[in-house]
């Protein structure tokens, strides 16, 4: 679906639920069927509902069907998102403010690098009401057996266990897994998004329907590698051949006709780290990058479709929420430098190993500043979608009433009728974090303003109503933005208003003593 088409179904969605009346409710279709659907390194304006050029037929028409947030966060960074959401607690309260731990031993801690067991993931919360529970795709919260996904509470899983692998094999110090047993990918015909979206649709199909399934699909889309079939990324040649710098204008201009950024947001300036197109390292073909970014994102839309066509199958569509987002923003690593990728290969192919780098993502964050790892807007804002036509009120909506991943536990404890535990094996739960969502998809304003805090790696923000303080690492300062305002993070306003920045990082200080923030231990990215 093209930019203008869904604008006109959005529009026509909404008028005729204004015409209806009273808010949409479950009908007494019993309790919901849940899918959480996650991108990997996608950036805020990919998707078509988003700003993007990219085509997302399927993400587009559950956003033309249900509620666009344009002020959702993520944890900024691959496995913290994956623990907070998960456990509906912060990523250090579940054992994973830093990046995930190979080893399963020694003492547990804030960033000990896997699951702790003074958490529950949604998987084991919604056992106690009967739901089916299915994982497909990337797990990175765990990689010893002893933390693996049907260990922590999934029926049936199948994907990468680990961090970044090449989307036509295992790499080497990589680990996968069907069920709970490793799993090796035949030597050929194997593509990872449509083998994480073959196993989604056979969950769907295999469901006794007698009850309700939780079905969590976390695509390794469009993570480097670079990797797409030639196919799609051929739908794509001549799109990208003026540039990053066109390529966040034309977004920018998008986003305002959509309504999703303000006017008075103007478009961040390019990256310092960017140089401008026409400088650009001719010895590397930018342009086909791109092409098969768009392509992995594209092939993914196409799974997508796949799981909906599979619920709508089997009869569930409608009393299904659907929740669809990104893990964090897209990401600025360059990899190429590293021995996987064989000098010359052209970027796509089995042979090649490479990022679109920070040039290209700095356009993925359109029309925010930095990226993956950082607490500003273009690390941790999402698009998120969530789509229930049997529970949603005035579908084709946007709503700008602040969201976290925090908030997934609690919406479907509510969704689901589930009890949340204070204890198990004797050792007492951490009491979950987020606030419903609930009230949005029913439509009611006014929500109560939110404070939100991160840390990872040094990089920190807390954002309390319409301010949020924000700084990159340990060694620089802080800095004030108004939300409301100036969301595009341009104006930093500490100066102006010291009494607010100094009440943000007191309130900082107490949270990071809670969760156990400590001084960042260099890591190297997984």
């Amino acid at each position: 679906m093209r930019r203008r088409e869904f604008l006109q179904r959005s529009s026509a969605a909404m008028a005729a639920m204004c015409f209806a009346g009273a808010p949409v409710r479950a009908h007494g279709a019993g309790r919901p069927n849940i899918v959480i659907l996650l991108a990997d390194d996608m950036g805020y304006s990919d998707i078509g509902c988003y700003g993007g050029e990219i085509e997302t037929p399927h993400i587009d028409a559950l956003a033309a069907g249900g509620i666009r947030f344009t002020q959702f966060y993520n944890a900024a960074r691959c496995c913290p998102t994956r623990a907070c959401l998960l456990t509906g607690l912060y990523p250090h309260q579940a054992g994973m403010g830093g990046m995930v731990s190979k080893g399963s031993e020694g003492p547990e801690g804030p960033y000990q690098g896997y699951l702790n067991r003074r958490c529950v993931t949604l998987a084991e919360v919604l056992k106690g009401p009967g739901y089916r529970t299915y994982m497909s795709g990337k797990w990175h919260v765990g990689e010893a057996p002893a933390h693996w996904p049907c260990k922590r509470g999934f029926d049936r899983y199948f994907g990468l266990i680990s961090g970044a692998s090449s989307y036509y094999a295992k790499d080497e110090g990589r680990a996968m897994a069907l069920d709970d047993a490793p799993f090796t990918p035949p030597a050929d015909g194997f593509y990872m998004t449509d083998a994480i979206g073959d196993h989604a649709v056979q969950c769907i199909e295999e469901h006794d329907a007698s009850a309700p399934f939780f079905q969590y699909v976390a695509f390794t889309a469009p993570h480097w590698p670079l990797h797409a079939p030639e196919e799609t990324v051929a739908k794509y040649a001549g799109q990208y051949g003026q540039g990053w710098d066109v390529l966040r204008q034309e977004r920018h201009a998008r986003m305002l006709e959509m309504g999703l950024v303000r006017p008075e947001w103007p478009l961040s300036p390019r990256d310092d780290e960017v140089p401008a197109w026409e400088d650009r390292d001719p010895a590397l073909d930018w342009e086909r990058r791109m092409r098969v970014y768009a392509a992995m994102v594209d092939r993914m839309d196409q799974n997508i479709g796949r799981i909906v066509a599979a619920l709508k199958a089997k009869g569930v569509f409608e009393n299904t929420l659907i929740l669809f987002l990104s893990d964090n923003g897209g990401c600025h690593e360059n990899i190429d430098g590293r021995k996987r990728n064989q000098p010359g290969s052209l970027a796509g192919t089995r042979e090649s190993y490479v990022a679109y780098e920070r040039s290209w993502a700095n356009a993925s964050n359109t029309p925010y500043r930095l990226f993956k790892h950082w607490a500003h807007e273009g690390g941790a804002a999402t698009p998120c979608i969530a789509h229930w036509p049997a529970g949603i009120a005035h579908p084709g909506r946007l709503t700008d009433q602040v969201g976290h991943i925090l908030d997934f536990m609690p919406t479907v404890c509510a969704l689901a009728g589930a009890a949340y535990p204070e204890a198990r094996d004797g050792e007492a739960i951490q009491a979950m974090e987020g606030t419903s969502l609930l009230p949005v998809f029913r439509g009611e304003a006014g929500q109560a303003a939110r404070t939100l805090c991160w840390e990872h790696m040094g990089n920190a923000a807390i954002r309390q109503g319409d301010w949020k303080l924000v700084k990159r690492t340990e060694r620089e300062s802080w800095e004030l933005y108004d939300m409301k305002a100036d969301r595009t993070e341009l104006n930093e306003v500490s100066a102006a208003h010291p009494e607010i920045a100094a009440e943000l990082k007191a309130a900082y200080d107490v949270w990071s003593a809670r969760v156990g923030v400590k001084t960042p231990r260099k890591r190297e990215p997984v």
